[in-house]
């Protein structure tokens, strides 16, 4: 394919990694793709690329919502699920909890957000209430 048919944000199949990708740019001899709904971008070839199929497509789509609502989670608070504890302003062991949370959701790792409220919502109950 040549530049001309590479239009940013258009579906492509790439065979080198058997994934579907927005085309960004070019970059030297590689078409630059991300994988849909955003991410970290790959190089491949643009003379092996493919327009994705209506089903890699939605395939892509799918897995898209899917890696959203993993993400958005801390986002759906009020949702069936209480809300995160509030550290108590100049309180140590409070902030350690809280840093410790925050270091769990960057890492998108959910067991150790949920140990880190539970231990900050026991400290606050035996320490400020």
């Amino acid at each position: 394919m040549h530049d001309t048919q590479h239009e940013p944000g258009a579906l492509f199949y790439d065979p080198a990694t058997d994934k579907v990708g927005e085309y960004q740019e070019r970059s030297g001899p590689y078409a630059m793709l991300r994988p849909v709904g955003g991410g970290r971008e790959w190089q491949a070839d643009p003379a092996a690329l493919r327009p994705a199929t209506a089903e890699q497509r939605l395939s892509a789509g799918v897995r898209a919502a899917n890696r959203r609502a993993r993400t958005d989670a801390p986002f759906m608070v009020g949702i069936g699920t209480p809300r995160p504890p509030v550290p108590e302003p100049d309180c140590a062991e409070c902030d350690d909890l809280a840093s410790r949370r925050e270091s769990a959701r960057a890492a998108h790792d959910r067991s150790a957000e949920t140990d880190a409220n539970v231990l900050l919502r026991s400290h606050r109950r035996e320490r400020h209430e």
